[in-house]
């Protein structure tokens, strides 16, 4: 369905050069952001259509254009708003209601798609594109003769599609007619003999009926037709482990890894492999990739326990039984499996405890054959060494029922605190849009060629940190009164990682100048890395690496909290100091959010908003508590507001999100 989005632009190109009477810098912004979407530069044509809607509200092509804009960025939700808009300012807009519908399809939302292409089949039933694209929602919700209905009227006006007669082929698949199946594919093969996806499609079925040459056949011809294509090199993958030539399957798994580094079934897949051939060490590694990536996969735990104690290294393998079961408390493969290691570890009582939990699930589960909805995963006679296919973590099948999944939130992180730091002046990070008048003039204060109001890293060398400390010193020797040199020093202080110093140095400079909220800003800043600092090395949990803000603890599971009391009441002061500074709401809705408060962190986030419409990081952070508040769908909006505002990481986090909002 994604290809059809391309091919929109160039329509629209010609659709907007036909608008004579439209002024010359309205048409050139609309060239501009054209261009930047022919060259695949969306986030720049996002800020130049930005421009254009602007100066004309009414402009429902430059909507239309920047919803295809912020699609292709994967911000689902936000180019479904601007669809919106564009049918707004012209309800018979229908290429708008096409991209809404799939969009929305996109999104999981059906029912509503489906009306949109009813609307869009209306104003032009003689374009064959929604016909198609409609087909391929109603395959998705799984209503296939009507999908087929649907590929057969786009296939009566475009017979060259190959991907039409692939959808046609699973259509017919799912509804167990493999003859026809076979048909489509084949035709689809026969229509673009360069498209690697209907030789995987049909190798895929062979696979599924076991004809394993013929299958092995497809896939080496997929992989000729795109040697990048990992979908190929995993299939070819499983046929060749089903075939029993395991180094050649591992080869191809290798494959996949160099072009998908972060592909966790892969990795999972090749554990297995690994195990089943005896190099137990490399089946480690992959299993410990996999609880990298995916950490709350209850089978990483459970295969890698046995691996290690087929390595003898019992303690492990029983810690890692007692994460299975801490994930999935009816595991009953897991207590057996336990209660055996804690025999050979002479503990008879947790041994005896651990077979009894068993014998108890085993039963229950047996009991309640029946009830489909009862998790399999009771069930001893379950084998979980198979290799897993590609589909399984897409499809409910075994990977992603047990996996346990949240949707990646332990990878999200907030956006940093802002502070006042030092910065390379020719990259230091300047909020154009927020301009105030009282930090200007503070900054002229200091006259410090370096002084940024930032949450980036500073980007000077840790070398000329420590330099730069000493000659704050030595000016403080002789002007030990000055609160702009204990300003800096502070500054240079907590850059260097001396924490302690940089509080006390703040606070000296406080007692100087006791009605200055910047001072505070800095000071409530420094406070919290300290307690982050602290907590990294005081929690066994923490990663190796630490980070300088605690913003980047949200996710933490730690049992012990940490206080960042005083940090907040810094910024109460400083914003009863200048109530009109978003920076000060901003930095104090982060550390409500670190310390669990998220309904009053979302108040501070809107009120930095509310001073500052333009407030990127607030509205992305904003949304990232949304989504941890579980309104995700709020939560993608402000993430695609920050996205559009210029917040690159906006996009990573509506990859993950947006496509599983319903």
């Amino acid at each position: 369905m994604r290809k059809y989005i391309f091919g929109i632009i160039a329509t629209v190109m010609l659709l907007c050069g036909s608008r004579a009477h439209a002024q010359y810098n309205r048409e050139y912004f609309f060239w501009v952001g054209q261009r930047c979407m022919m060259n695949n530069d969306y986030q720049e044509a996002i800020r130049t259509l930005n421009t254009l809607l602007r100066f004309d509200e009414n402009a429902y092509e430059g909507y239309f254009l920047r919803g295809i804009a912020k699609y292709n960025l994967d911000d689902l939700i936000g180019a479904e708003a601007d669809f919106s808009t564009a049918i707004r300012k012209n309800p018979v807009y229908t290429q708008a209601y096409t991209y809404r519908a799939v969009t929305r399809s996109r999104l999981g939302n059906y029912d509503d798609a489906l009306q949109d292409f009813r609307e869009a089949i209306e104003l032009r039933p003689d374009l064959p594109g929604p016909y198609y694209s409609r087909g391929v929602t109603r395959l998705l919700n799984q209503q296939f003769e009507l999908a087929i209905e649907d590929f057969d009227k786009f296939i009566r006006q475009e017979n060259k599609v190959a991907d039409a007669f692939i959808c046609r082929g699973l259509s017919y698949l799912h509804l167990k007619d493999t003859t026809r199946a076979y048909e489509n594919f084949d035709t689809a093969i026969r229509t673009n003999r360069e498209n690697p996806n209907g030789y995987n499609r049909r190798g895929s079925l062979h696979m599924q009926q076991k004809h394993f040459k013929e299958a092995e056949a497809d896939f080496d011809k997929a992989i000729s037709c795109d040697s990048t294509y990992l979908l190929s090199y995993f299939n070819r993958a499983l046929v060749y482990s089903d075939t029993n030539r395991p180094m050649l399957a591992l080869a191809d798994f290798d494959k996949v890894i160099r072009l998908d580094s972060t592909n966790s079934l892969t990795y999972f897949n090749r554990a297995m492999l690994r195990t089943q051939i005896g190099d137990y060490n490399r089946a480690l590694e992959d299993y410990d990739k996999v609880a990298l990536y995916s950490p709350n996969n209850v089978l990483v735990y459970y295969n890698r326990a046995s691996v290690y104690a087929q390595l003898g290294e019992i303690e492990k393998a029983v810690a890692d039984y007692t994460s299975a079961i801490d994930l999935y408390p009816d595991f009953a493969n897991a207590y057996i499996y336990r209660g055996q290691l804690r025999q050979l570890l002479r503990d008879p009582k947790g041994a005896r405890q651990d077979q009894e939990i068993a014998r108890k699930k085993i039963a229950e589960y047996r009991s309640r054959l029946s009830d489909s909805t009862y998790s399999i995963y009771a069930d001893t006679t379950q084998r979980f060494d198979r290799l897993l296919s590609f589909d399984s973590k897409f499809s409910g099948s075994t990977f992603d029922r047990i996996a346990g999944h949240n949707g990646g939130q332990e990878e999200m992180r907030l956006l940093p605190l802002f502070k006042f730091t030092l910065m390379q002046p020719d990259t230091a990070i300047v909020v154009e849009r927020y301009r105030l008048q009282r930090v200007e003039d503070f900054k002229r204060r200091l006259d410090n060629e370096y002084l940024a109001l930032s949450w980036r890293e500073s980007n000077i060398a840790p070398d000329s940190l420590v330099l730069l400390d000493r000659r704050y010193a030595e000016e403080l020797r002789t002007d030990e009164k000055s609160w702009t040199l204990l300003f800096e020093r502070g500054i240079t202080q907590s850059l260097i990682k001396q924490y302690t110093n940089s509080v006390n140095t703040y606070s000296a400079a406080i007692e100087q100048n006791p009605s200055n909220p910047f001072l505070y800003l800095n000071r409530s800043t420094t406070r919290a890395e300290m307690i982050d600092f602290i907590s990294s090395i005081d929690n066994s949990y923490q990663r190796i690496t630490i980070d300088s803000d605690p913003a980047n603890r949200l996710n933490n599971h730690s049992k012990r909290t940490y206080s960042y009391d005083e940090a907040v009441a810094d910024l109460n002061k400083a914003a009863k100091l200048y109530p009109d500074f978003a920076y000060v709401y901003y930095n104090r809705a982060n550390l409500l959010a670190l310390s669990g408060s998220l309904p009053e962190a979302y108040d501070d986030y809107t009120k930095a908003i509310a001073l500052n419409p333009a407030f990127a990081e607030a509205y992305y952070n904003r949304g990232i508590v949304q989504i941890f508040m579980k309104d995700t769908r709020k939560g993608c909006l402000d993430i695609s507001k920050a996205g559009e505002l210029g917040i690159p990481e906006a996009y990573e986090v509506l990859k993950r999100y947006a496509h599983t909002e319903n």
